[in-house]
């Protein structure tokens, strides 16, 4: 049902004059499937509230529900097909219903509700669609999808997740906005959060790593959640901030689709902060993230740093090394340059992860995990608190090319969680003792010991001496065939 109808409302969008991409397609997709995805819920509540003989007060004013506007019905119950279209419904969605919407979040209680996070949607979001017949067909399919059940919720986060994936193909960096879930699901498990940890990612996209540890998290706990457990998970567990409008309200709105009513994400560039501001209260107990590749910022952003360095990634792990909890636990992706970069910047940083924190192990992905990236990353997890002794290294060595047709999964992580337990030697893993590193440049480079030796290249002088020896040898062969003829 979900696959056809987003196929479906691709192609009306791919006709309409305001819209030119994937990123344009999930951004105008998503505002219709929000509202659709509020009135599910508002009914929910209402037939919960009759079954406990209380009364549920809608948050939504009746002009402006779901079924008012977009999917009125005669008394037959049937859609009234005579209802709002072409220029009416474009004068009434951009004059009426946006303004509407985005009051929300200056009449929200709290920042923690769900009136809040619909203001903050509207006031990024604007109405793409420039044809009102076009922005009818796609309410009408949008209409006929439901959230009722606990799997057609799920089909559909999934597939909005796949539309992620495809808007992080449509010309951008592929690592920008959708990380691969098959590594998120390992990062995690690594990791490991528990309830009552607060959980972090700096740099959220699309809030792939809080989706996955609100899942781990969900799944965890044996006998159910509490009723303590859900407010805990859905109010005070997961915190995010993200830098770019589109990033920051698919991130937002995935969270909602999702399950988790009221997500604390916060629109806002993470690195103008300067991190000696931050204090006890502002640190959390897990950090999951994947910062942004290869990035540059201006000198005034580097002034809030103690290593001044105009790379984006180094910036955002400086940060996260001071905004995790003594004890916290992290899982952060880095290109792989990061090991080995000879600048003073980098040896600096090495040097400070390495003394703050417990680098216990380091992940070394191969080419293509980041579809479009076409860097190298590798996965660094750390706890604060102690230095670090021994770092245990695994090097993903897989038997084909990964890409956008034969992508990352599990399986191909299965080895590496399994080892990681124990940190276990291997043909794929090794450790490497921090008394051993260079002391002045803290070289991290992943050189797999254990790897089979390759066969030494010969010298261009032993080359030249076999081809001259296989000469001779044909001459030899001609001169005995022709005392034959």
């Amino acid at each position: 049902m979900f696959t056809q109808t987003f196929k479906n409302i691709d192609d009306i969008l791919h006709k309409d004059a305001g819209c030119s991409s994937e990123l344009d397609y999930i951004e105008q997709t998503s505002w219709v499937l929000f509202l659709k995805y509020l009135d599910d819920l508002e009914q929910d509540k209402i037939k919960i509230a009759e079954l406990s003989d209380t009364e549920y007060q809608q948050i939504i004013k009746k002009e402006f529900q779901w079924q008012i506007w977009a999917a009125p019905k005669l008394k037959n119950g049937k859609i009234d097909h005579n209802s709002l279209t072409g220029d009416d419904l474009l004068d009434f969605v951009n004059n009426k219903l946006y303004p509407y919407f985005k009051k929300f979040k200056n009449n929200a209680s709290s920042a923690n509700t769900l009136e809040y996070k619909i203001g903050q949607i509207f006031n990024e979001l604007k109405n793409r669609i420039q044809s009102g017949y076009n922005l009818r067909e796609i309410i009408n399919l949008i209409n006929e999808l439901r959230f009722k059940t606990h799997a057609e919720q799920l089909e559909m986060s999934h597939l909005y997740e796949g539309k992620i994936k495809n808007m992080g193909n449509a010309g951008r960096n592929g690592g920008e906005y959708y990380t691969p879930r098959a590594l998120i699901k390992t990062i995690v498990r690594v990791v490991s959060p528990k309830i009552g940890n607060t959980v972090y990612d700096g740099a959220a996209g699309s809030a792939g790593f809080l989706i996955e540890a609100f899942d781990y998290l969900k799944n965890s706990a044996t006998g159910g959640l509490s009723t303590s457990d859900t407010t805990t998970l859905q109010q005070k567990t997961f915190y995010g901030k993200e830098k770019k409008s589109l990033a920051y309200i698919i991130g937002i709105m995935n969270m909602i689709l999702h399950g988790i009513s009221a997500p604390n994400i916060i629109h806002t560039n993470t690195l103008s902060e300067n991190i000696n501001d931050i204090q006890q209260k502002d640190r959390y107990d897990i950090i999951l993230a994947n910062p942004p590749f290869g990035g540059k910022e201006r000198a005034e952003v580097q002034q809030n740093f103690p290593i001044k360095t105009g790379e984006t990634a180094s910036l955002f792990l400086q940060h996260f090394i001071k905004i995790l909890k003594a004890g916290g636990k992290a899982g952060v992706v880095i290109k792989n340059t990061f090991l080995s970069n000879t600048d003073n910047a980098s040896i600096a940083l090495r040097h400070e992860l390495l003394n703050s924190c417990n680098l216990h192990t380091i992940l070394d992905l191969p080419s293509g995990t980041f579809t479009g990236a076409g860097v190298k990353t590798v996965v660094l997890f750390f706890k604060k608190g102690k230095p670090t002794t021994d770092i245990w290294f695994y090097q993903l060595n897989l038997e084909r090319n990964l890409g956008k047709t034969n992508p990352l999964n599990t399986n191909d992580l299965s080895e590496f969680l399994k080892l990681q337990k124990t940190k276990k030697t291997s043909p794929n893993s090794w450790i490497i003792n921090t008394e051993k590193l260079d002391q002045k440049t803290y070289d991290l480079s992943a050189k797999n010991p254990n790897a089979p030796q390759e066969t030494p290249l010969r010298k261009p002088a032993e080359i030249l001496k076999n081809m001259a020896e296989l000469d001779q040898k044909s001459a030899n062969i001609l001169k005995e065939i022709k005392g034959l003829l």
